[in-house]
C-alpha cells in the first residue's frame, strides 16, 4: 500500500476518502479551477473545513443551523505568500455550493462530525495564529487554520511553510496511541506544494516495528497519507515547501512522541 497519493491534472486534483488506505478518522480532497466554476456537494455526517489556498471563492453553506453566503473570500495569489487564508467550518449535514474564480485553489478536510455540536462559521485569516518551530536548519513557519482551541468535533487543520535546505515535522514524531497526556491518536495528510513549482521534497513515514517504513519523493500537489508513525519532511536545496496538515482521531488534542533514537538533538 503507497502513502503517496498522485496529483492529477484535473479539477479535483487530489482525493484521499476518509475509510481508505489505511485512514478511519481523516478524509482530504484538493481542487484547482482553472476557470470560474460552480461545485456543489454534501457534507453527509462530517465536518468540513475549506481552506482557500490561493485566488478567490463565494461559499452558500445550507445546514440544519442555518444559511449562510460569504462572498469573494481570499487575498492570497499563492500558498507562499506571507498571509494566512480564508477557511471556513462546515457543520454536517450541509449543502456546499463554491463559486471559485479563476486560479483558486481549495483544500477540503473531511472529518467524523457531531451533528448540531457546532455550527457553520467563516474563519478569517486575522483569527489565526501564526509562529515559528524549530532553529538553525530545523526552522518551519506554521498558520493555525482550525486548532484545538477553536470550536470542531474532531478536525485539525495547519499549513507550514519550510525554507530551502531545512527540516520539518522534525525531529520525527509522531501521534498514533492513545496515552494523553503523553501522546494522542490522530491520523493526518500532507498536502504538499513546492516553489519553484518543478520542485520535490522527501517524506519518510515510519513506525518502531517498521511495519510501516516508506520514504517518499513528493512533488508539487501530492498527497502523503500518515495512519500511523513518524513522518518527517525535508527540503532540497533550492525549493520552499509548503503544506496543508489535516488531523483527526477518537479525541480532539494533539499530543505527540517524539522519536527517542533522534530526541538528543532537541538537549543540545
Amino acid at each position: 500500500m503507497s502513502l503517496k497519493v498522485k496529483a492529477t491534472a484535473n479539477t479535483l486534483v487530489a482525493d484521499v476518502p476518509k475509510g481508505a488506505g489505511g485512514l478511519n478518522y481523516v478524509g482530504f480532497q484538493a481542487y484547482r479551477f482553472d476557470e470560474q466554476k460552480t461545485m456543489e456537494f454534501h457534507s453527509e455526517a462530517n465536518e468540513l473545513c475549506l481552506v482557500i489556498l490561493s485566488g478567490k471563492a463565494s461559499l452558500q453553506i445550507t445546514g440544519p443551523n442555518g444559511t449562510y453566503h460569504w462572498d469573494d473570500l481570499g487575498d492570497r495569489t499563492s500558498v507562499f505568500e506571507d498571509k494566512s487564508p480564508y477557511a471556513a467550518y462546515i457543520a454536517p449535514y450541509s449543502d456546499v455550493k463554491v463559486i471559485a474564480q479563476k486560479g483558486c485553489e481549495l483544500g477540503v478536510a473531511i472529518g467524523p462530525g457531531n451533528n448540531g455540536q457546532y455550527q457553520s462559521r467563516l474563519i478569517r485569516p486575522e483569527s489565526m495564529k501564526r509562529s515559528s518551530r524549530g532553529q538553525a536548519s530545523n526552522t518551519r513557519y506554521v498558520c493555525d487554520i482550525l486548532p484545538e482551541t477553536e470550536p470542531a468535533h474532531s478536525l485539525l487543520v495547519v499549513e507550514v511553510i519550510t525554507p530551502s535546505g531545512n527540516s520539518s515535522s522534525y525531529p520525527p514524531h509522531k501521534h498514533d496511541r492513545d496515552a494523553i497526556p503523553q501522546e494522542s491518536a490522530l491520523e493526518e495528510t500532507y498536502y504538499h506544494r513546492l516553489n519553484p513549482p518543478q520542485g520535490f521534497a522527501f517524506q519518510r513515514v515510519y513506525t518502531d516495528n517498521r511495519d510501516i517504513d516508506e520514504a517518499i519523493c513528493v512533488e508539487n500537489h501530492d498527497v502523503v497519507k500518515v495512519p500511523k508513525g513518524y513522518h518527517p519532511v525535508v527540503v532540497p536545496h533550492g525549493y520552499t515547501s509548503y503544506y496543508l496538515n489535516v488531523m483527526a482521531g477518537p479525541k480532539r488534542v494533539w499530543h505527540f512522541y517524539n522519536d527517542p533514537e533522534h530526541e538528543w538533538m532537541l538537549k543540545g
